[in-house]
């Protein structure tokens, strides 16, 4: 992470295409692969391959379910943003998904990370990743959490309440100054749902800019001689496909900044907008394409900057979803097809243990029969999983052969981020493990939780 601000953008790079912008005419909807690894390619006999690896011979050599994991399309995505934001501090998102391989692929495409907890903290720095490029950052820092960032001195820590301020303050050394920003609430409302919409003021993150919350912050850390106001962080939500909001939570932070100069005589030299772009998860949705964003923002900059009368700050962006999202496929082995009600019912061996966002944000995905051809037409099913929970739903209405049956395997793109980051034990199923493939070749990367792995967390009689 660059630590000193850099000079006013330079003049507005050509349009950088995202990996998303980068795809073939559209498909029968049966055909259609524009939401998967660009990688993905059908095969005669019904299969699809991913990084040249056939997703059949994955099931059957990992077992089921098993996420696929396409490093290709991951750094390829890591280089889009770069590409797009060449002056600006990218940092990978880790919340969407970490492990040591993850952590690895995007220090070596010039990515920071962006942690939440000490426990992503730790498995960053175990790979060797450099702390002076982690963001830390949450509502709720635990003590711990502090304590490991500001022994380990990572790049910035987002004070995110009033309290965490004497909390860290308390507990930071006094042989050197860490690097803080303050995450304001700007007033916006965006996302994909009400529950990813981090950018009004009646929801737990941040510090509201309205009824000047986000000032008294300023003003409390400019009082601590081991605290080092750097910037402010803005991030508004998720799943957000229009470049709008942030433009708007671009210009808000920018006026606040205007009034931090004048009122403590400070600028601040850094600004971070988060992340929250949209992916695709179903053919005909929306994505956020980071070049149009790149331009957008740095035309706001350009002008909103020197019309406060300021300079224009180091941008930090914070892309998780975006890059490693459309970069896994979930695949799933059909258990049971039952009739109910007039309604074709398709259960397979996953669910909301590993994919709980149907459940949370009602999101609906595109799954496709793979490692044999259809042989009838399609008709309309809903996938679900083997919990016990009426909402343990994949994807309502979704056209499949009308001949899927139990052994089939149906394959869920689109499911690289926020599935096993967000999984759980519930019913005492294993979570899955997760398969790199590149070039032909296949790697576990997180092997499979067995119920001798939950079984040795239960010590008492």
């Amino acid at each position: 992470m660059t630590l000193s601000p850099a000079p006013a953008f330079p003049p507005a790079a050509p349009r950088v295409p995202s990996p998303d912008a980068r795809r073939p005419a559209q498909l029968p909807a049966e055909q259609d692969l524009s939401v998967w690894p660009r990688s993905a390619r059908p095969e005669p006999d019904g299969d699809v391959t991913v990084g040249g690896v056939s997703l059949a011979e994955a099931a059957d050599r990992f077992g089921t379910p098993v996420y696929v994991l396409d490093e290709q399309e991951v750094r390829d995505r890591c280089r889009a943003y770069r590409d797009a934001f060449p002056e600006a501090d990218i940092v990978y998102a880790a919340k969407a998904f970490l492990c040591r391989a993850v952590a690895h692929w995007v220090r070596e495409e010039g990515l920071g990370l962006d942690v939440c907890s000490a426990g992503e903290l730790a498995l960053a720095v175990t790979t060797g990743f450099p702390p002076e490029r982690i963001v830390l950052h949450g509502n709720a820092k635990s003590p711990e959490d502090l304590s490991t960032a500001l022994r380990l001195r990572v790049g910035r820590v987002v004070v995110d309440s009033a309290s965490e301020i004497a909390r860290l303050a308390a507990l930071a050394p006094t042989d050197a100054r860490q690097r803080v920003m303050v995450r304001v609430v700007p007033g916006i409302a965006a996302g994909g749902h009400l529950k990813v919409r981090t950018g009004t003021d009646d929801q737990k993150f941040g510090l509201s800019i309205t009824d000047g919350s986000a000032q008294h912050a300023v003003a409390r850390l400019l009082d601590q001689p081991h605290l080092e106001l750097v910037g402010l962080h803005c991030h508004i939500g998720s799943q957000i496909d229009s470049v709008k909001p942030y433009v708007a939570a671009v210009r808000r932070t920018v006026g606040l900044m205007a009034r931090i100069r004048d009122q403590h005589g400070i600028v601040l030299p850094e600004l971070n907008i988060g992340g929250g772009h949209a992916i695709a998860c179903r053919p005909g949705e929306r994505s956020l394409d980071p070049g149009v964003l790149a331009v957008r923002v740095r035309a706001e900059l350009a002008e909103g900057c020197p019309r406060a009368g300021l300079p224009v700050p180091r941008l930090t962006l914070e892309p998780g979803r975006a890059i490693v999202g459309p970069a896994g496929v979930a695949v799933y082995r059909v258990l049971a097809v039952k009739e109910t009600a007039g309604r074709t019912f398709v259960a397979v061996d996953g669910g909301m243990s590993d994919n709980p966002r149907p459940a949370l944000y009602g999101v609906r995905y595109a799954p496709r029969l793979i490692g044999r051809p259809a042989t009838a037409a399609p008709r309309r099913v809903t996938v679900v999983g083997r919990h016990c929970e009426a909402g343990d739903i994949i994807a309502d209405g979704v056209a499949l052969p009308g001949d899927v049956r139990p052994g089939d395997l149906l394959a869920v793109p689109a499911s690289g981020a926020y599935h096993l980051s967000m999984a759980s034990g519930y019913n005492l199923v294993g979570r899955p493990p997760v398969v790199a493939v590149a070039d032909g070749g296949a790697r576990v990367l997180v092997r499979r939780e067995s119920l001798d792995d939950m079984n040795r967390r239960d010590v008492g009689l």
